[in-house]
This record gives C-alpha cells, sequence and structure tokens, in this order.
C-alpha cells in the first residue's frame, strides 16, 4: 500500500518459512528455521555495509573520481602482477641490487676499521675519545658550513657545550622514575607548559613530550581513534589527511589500524582542498588533519576554515606544527604574514611541535598538545593487572633518556622569548631574500623556476619551468649542497636554518650557476640534434629515478627496504 514500508524480500520469505516450520513444530524444523533467520540477517547486514560504504565512496570522490580511483587501483594491481612474471622479475631484482650496491657503496666505505664483536679487554678511555673523534670526522656533507637543509636548525658552539652539560647532569636520569629523578619530571612539566603557552592554550590544556615529530602525530592519531571509539563505538575509523600532511599519519594509519583518505592540494595555493575534505566526511571519520606549514612545500593549510568545518561537523582536528615549531608562533610579532593556526581557532583539538627543529633543543624532543586533560588521557597506558605491578605510561615508550628532556629545558631557558623571536627574525627574513632572488632578483632563475604556493615560514619549494629538477638537484649537490628532492610534483625544496641563514647568498648564486649550466647542456643536445632532453613529468623521484614513475611501487619499496637494510651493515 503507498505510504507503507516494505519488508525486504529475502526477509519476507524467511519470516514465513519460521511460520511454516514453527506449525511443524520438530525441533529439526526450529533449527533449520534459526539457521534460515540468522543466514538471512547476515546476508542483510552484509548488503547493508557494503551498500553504506559505496554511497560514502561516491560522496566523499564523486563518480568520475571513483571511477579514476578504481582504475588507478587496476592498473597498480595488474602491473604489479606484471612485475611478478619470471623474466621480468629476474630482471627487476637484478637493476634493483645493483641500485642497492651503489648504495653501499657510497655509505658503507671500505676503508675503515670495522668491530664485530665486543673487544676482548676495555679500551681506556683516550681510545674510546680518538675513535669517537675519527668518526666524527667522517667525510659528510659540511652542516656546519651550512649546506644542508633542515636536519641541524641551530649548531651554534655555545648551545651545544649547554646541551652536553645538561645531558651529562642527567646522563642516567629515567622519567619513569619521577620519585628517583623529580628534577626530570619538573623540567618536562615545564617544556609542555612553555610550548603551550606558546600555542595559546586554553585552560585546562594538556600535553606530554615525546621521542620526534612522528610519535607526536601517533599519539594524536591513537587519541583521536580511542576517543571515537569510547565516545561514539567507532570500529573501523578514518582519517581525513592533505596529500602534503606528513608520512607519519600514514604510518598512524598503518599501526592503529585507521583508514587514511588523501585529498589533493591543488595549485596555484598548493593548500588542502577543504569542500573535498567535508565529502569525505562520514559517521566512521575519527581526526582532519591540517599542517602549519607542511613538509614538502612549507604552505600552510587554511586551518581556519577546517576549524569552522571540525565544529560543524563535531570531529577533532590535529595541527601539526612539527617543522614550524617555535617560528610560527613568532611570525606576526616578527612583523611577517601569517594565519590562524592555534588553539584559538576552537575547532582545533591537537598541536605536534617539535623542540628539536626551530626550539633548537637536541634531537629527540617533541611535544604533542591537547585541548583538554580528557583527549590527552586517551593516548595513555594502564594496566592494573600486570604481575609486575600497576603499569602506566604517558606514550609508547616506556624508560626515556631524562638527559634529553634537561638539554630540551637548557636550550628553552637560554634562548627565552626574546632569542626566539630573534631567530625567526633571521631565519624567515632569509627564506623571504631567497624567495625574491629566485622570482625577481635573478632574471635566470625567474625565468626558469616556479615557487610552489606562497611559503610564510621557512621551507621554498620549487619546480622548473623547462628543465629536469632533478638534474638541478644533482648539479647542487655536486656543489656539496644538500636539499631535499620532492615528488607529485617534481621539485627541490630547501628548509633554511640558522647556519643556512649564513650563506643563502652563496646558496642562490650556485642555484643560478647550476641552472645555466643546465639550460647550456640543453642547447648543446639541440645542436647535436639529439633535441632537448626537457622537464621531469608524473611523479618520479631522485632516489629511484624511473621507478617513481611505475604505476606499482613495489620496486621503490624494494630499493627502500635495501637502503634501511644498508643502515645497519656493519
Amino acid at each position: 500500500m503507498p505510504g507503507t514500508s516494505r519488508m525486504p524480500v529475502s526477509l519476507r520469505e524467511g519470516f514465513n518459512n519460521v511460520r511454516n516450520r514453527s506449525r511443524a513444530g520438530s525441533p529439526l524444523a526450529l533449527g533449520m528455521l534459526n539457521l534460515d533467520l540468522a543466514r538471512n540477517l547476515i546476508f542483510f547486514l552484509f548488503v547493508l555495509r557494503w551498500t553504506r560504504r559505496v554511497l560514502w565512496k561516491l560522496k566523499g570522490r564523486g563518480l568520475i573520481g571513483t571511477i579514476v580511483e578504481l582504475y588507478v587501483d587496476l592498473r597498480r594491481i595488474l602491473y604489479g602482477y606484471f612485475l611478478r612474471m619470471p623474466g621480468v622479475r629476474n630482471q627487476v631484482k637484478k637493476q634493483v641490487d645493483e641500485a642497492v650496491g651503489k648504495l653501499q657503496t657510497k655509505l658503507v666505505p671500505l676503508n675503515t676499521t670495522r668491530y664485530l664483536t665486543l673487544p676482548n679487554e676495555g679500551w681506556d678511555q683516550d681510545a674510546v675519545r680518538k675513535e669517537l673523534q675519527t668518526l666524527a670526522d667522517m667525510d659528510h656533507t659540511r652542516w656546519e658550513d651550512g649546506f644542508v637543509s633542515g636536519a641541524v636548525y641551530h649548531g651554534e658552539d655555545e648551545l651545544l657545550k649547554l646541551q652536553t652539560e645538561a645531558y651529562g647532569k642527567f646522563t642516567v636520569a629515567n622519567p619513569i622514575h619521577p620519585d628517583v629523578f623529580p628534577g626530570v619530571r619538573k623540567m618536562e612539566a615545564e617544556v609542555v607548559a612553555m610550548v603551550l603557552g606558546l600555542f595559546n592554550a586554553p585552560a585546562g590544556a594538556a600535553g606530554v613530550s615525546t621521542s620526534g615529530g612522528t610519535e607526536s602525530i601517533l599519539m594524536a592519531c591513537l587519541s583521536a581513534r580511542q576517543k571515537a571509539y569510547v565516545e561514539r563505538g567507532v570500529t573501523e575509523p578514518e582519517m581525513i589527511l592533505p596529500e602534503t600532511a606528513h608520512v607519519a599519519f600514514r604510518k598512524a594509519g598503518l599501526y592503529f589500524k585507521i583508514k587514511t583518505h588523501l585529498v589533493a592540494c591543488p595549485a596555484p595555493t598548493y593548500q588542502a582542498d577543504t569542500r573535498a575534505i567535508a565529502r569525505l566526511i562520514n559517521s566512521n571519520t575519527i581526526l582532519l588533519v591540517g599542517s602549519a606549514p607542511n613538509f614538502p612545500h612549507g604552505i600552510i593549510d587554511d586551518i581556519a576554515a577546517l576549524s569552522k568545518l571540525a565544529v560543524k561537523k563535531s570531529v577533532p582536528l590535529h595541527v601539526d606544527c612539527c617543522l614550524g615549531s617555535f617560528l610560527v608562533p613568532f611570525l606576526s610579532r616578527a612583523g611577517f604574514e601569517t594565519q590562524p593556526f592555534d588553539f584559538r581557532l576552537k575547532g582545533v583539538t591537537s598541536i605536534s611541535c617539535d623542540t628539536h627543529k626551530y626550539g633548537f633543543a637536541p634531537k629527540g624532543n617533541s611535544t604533542v598538545l591537547y585541548r583538554t586533560q580528557q583527549l590527552r588521557s586517551y593516548q595513555y597506558y594502564v594496566d592494573p593487572a600486570w604481575s609486575g605491578g600497576v603499569y602506566a605510561s604517558p606514550g609508547i615508550a616506556g624508560s626515556r633518556p631524562g638527559a634529553l628532556i634537561a638539554g630540551c629545558w637548557a636550550s628553552l631557558m637560554s634562548t627565552g622569548e626574546d632569542g626566539y623571536l630573534q631567530s625567526c627574525i633571521e631565519i624567515v627574513g632569509a627564506t623571504k631574500k631567497l624567495i625574491a632572488h629566485i622570482t625577481t632578483t635573478s632574471p635566470v632563475l625567474a625565468q626558469e623556476l616556479e615557487i610552489l604556493g606562497n611559503p610564510l615560514v621557512s621551507v621554498i619549494a620549487f619546480k622548473s619551468k623547462t628543465l629536469n629538477i632533478y638534474d638541478i638537484a644533482d648539479g647542487m649537490s655536486a656543489k656539496g649542497w644538500h636539499l631535499n628532492a620532492l615528488q607529485n610534483p617534481p621539485a627541490i625544496h630547501v628548509a633554511l636554518t640558522l647556519p643556512i641563514v649564513k650563506v643563502w647568498e652563496k646558496l642562490a648564486a650556485d642555484l643560478e650557476a647550476v641552472v645555466e649550466q643546465e639550460k647550456e647542456k640543453e642547447r648543446a643536445r639541440v645542436a647535436e640534434g639529439k633535441g632537448a632532453k626537457g622537464k621531469e613529468v608524473g611523479d618520479s623521484a631522485a632516489l629511484y629515478g624511473v621507478a617513481g614513475s611505475l604505476p606499482n611501487k613495489s620496486v621503490v619499496v624494494e630499493l627502500a627496504r635495501g637502503f634501511l637494510d644498508i643502515l645497519y651493515k656493519a
């Protein structure tokens, strides 16, 4: 009848079977009846589950986007089968082994003494010191001269000496024993409080220190997952992040079984597409993500728009400030352009900030901050029934180096607000000058290179208009520079630090010389009738060359695994 709901045919038939068999009254008939009911119910729930997933997919990606994703997945799977064919597999393995062999030759020099077993008798301390100096003097990219993008953010002798002294006073300290090392507990709590203050945390906000940005991000994702499970019963969690968000979010997705949706960051802004994010939100969404700034391009996402979306949809929002750390909070006071990004935005529920980057602390220090103590508690681990006693830890690690916390506290206290403000002025100021040189001052660079988006902090990414950007990266490496090669799109980025501030003009001059050199090579090719090599296209990356453009990344994975194996080759 019109206006009345209809029972699904399969269920209606099931209930008819129930009625007929119940009339029969036999135990066998009743058992068959229950089995049919269970089978129909399971089928109904299965169809409901996948219908909902398909509808979510169509809502989030649209019909065309869904078809494109299916095509990309199918292409990847089929190419994977192709790579596993006997003849192809052997050829690929040969090329991977050759590439890994070249890496090993570069990273594991043969002209050094190798220590593979404990010495029969312990060395005297002078011998240990001598060998340590030999290791420190091994041939390396000269970060001391400012030739490395990122990596070392301060490096001045005076601060290094203070950090070493702080480390020495707390070498054996472990925060897991706050009664044994009360000074470490006090310093850690104070570090977290200082960082909360920088990001305008409200009353009742909380945080923890971690070993680095990756752990901070992992903990924020774990907290969001646990919050959704406890408060909403979400068992199939999903999070939505820009494709430029730090890869640690993808790692968190793998570790904690959180489905990750990647959203494009299209030109010319290279910011996350908030409309695409809104379409992907569903009842399983546990977290939205924005960067301030992101690692690849140094772009701050539209955190204000993400915050409004998070509030509207009642979904937590994490802002990754690991790279921006102690620069972003000082942009306004230093007189530079900035965007809202911190707890002053109501939708921001957690922030990650690396104290070991522009906070100048020793490596192995970071923080994750939460709007409330309740959010922080979702990352805790507590076991009241262990035979070793009640166990509780704030994060993944149990024992932690109190010496690093001491080094961090000493760095923050010795630098102070004035010191960080001055560092912001110097680093971001040099970044602005380098951008101006690339886009305006140098005709050669302005004609050939293009800055990605509008970087507001310390990272600049640029691509080439006509040349192979990875040839430019190789040319800069030949001049002693250690810059970062990017993909999607092919580009190079440089993260300016205090050491680079001193030599940014040389960086600009060398970049200009390399571009001129590559343009001359192109002219020579044309003159010889070979044709111009042209710019790199696709999503190739310098580390794996042509392999990066393959539909299936298994070759790249094998190369990366080989690289990781080499790191432990004694």
